[in-house]
């Protein structure tokens, strides 16, 4: 499995298109960030501190077929990288996070 935090109102929109076509930051990288189980929570401390309103996708990596790649990125670590839109059919599960938790806790305790 792999994870994708990203706003209910985007969660929302791609619902209602069928695909996500990635966050302001992944339309820069030309591509789509998402986390591996062990990254997912250090992903959420760095780049979500603060923020309200998240949504975590669980991705099903088979379904994203050669558009997913495994690539360096932070520390060497690999990190997936999805180069194209994310089908709404690859994910199996869709939690809303709660307002009144720190996100990287919100995520770690959503993964226990």
């Amino acid at each position: 499995m792999i994870y994708k935090l990203l706003s209910s109102a985007e969660w929302n929109d791609a619902l209602a298109a069928g695909t996500f076509a990635g966050t302001a930051m992944d339309h820069e990288s030309g591509f789509i960030h998402l986390s591996g189980p062990d990254q997912v929570v250090e992903t959420a401390r760095r780049h979500f501190a603060g923020a309200t309103g998240l949504t975590l996708l669980s991705v099903e990596e088979e379904r994203l077929g050669d558009a997913l790649r495994w690539e360096p990125s932070r520390g060497g670590q690999l990190f997936p990288h999805l180069y194209g839109p994310l089908p709404v059919v690859a994910v199996v599960a869709a939690r809303a996070l709660p307002a009144d938790a720190p996100v990287a806790d919100a995520v770690a305790a959503l993964l226990s």
